[in-house]
This record gives C-alpha cells, structure tokens and sequence, in this order.
C-alpha cells in the first residue's frame, strides 16, 4: 500500500472515530511524506495504469514545482 494511500486510509479512520465526539474542533491527523516519495508513488500508479500520461504529468509537475 502506498504512503498516499495510507494517508487517504488514516484520514478517514480518523474522521469516522471522531464523528461520534460531538466536539466541534477539528483535528487533522500530520502525515508527513517526503516529495521523493510522493514522487515514487505516483510513479507505481502511472506505471500500474491508475494514473493516465497526462495525470501522471500533472501531478508531478505540481509536486516538483511545490519545492522550488
């Protein structure tokens, strides 16, 4: 599974344990995953058929120009 997955899996645990509180802060849980990562992951996807060519160069192209 990929850190992005993970992440997206984390997320909505966490928001369907916390729907039960009744509380109205929020709270996010903080992932954190290195760019190279991100890039590695979007890489597998492409390569898997999830990602078109397009989106696939999309997407890194925003992941590399969030760094500079």
């Amino acid at each position: 599974m990929s850190g992005a997955t993970r992440a997206v899996l984390l997320s909505m645990a966490m928001s369907l344990a916390l729907s039960g509180c009744g509380g109205t802060e929020v709270v996010r849980p903080t992932v954190s995953v290195s760019v190279g990562q991100q890039l590695i992951d979007l890489k597998k996807a492409h390569d898997s058929g999830a990602l078109s060519d397009k989106e696939y160069q999309s997407q890194k192209a925003q992941l590399i120009n969030s760094v500079q």
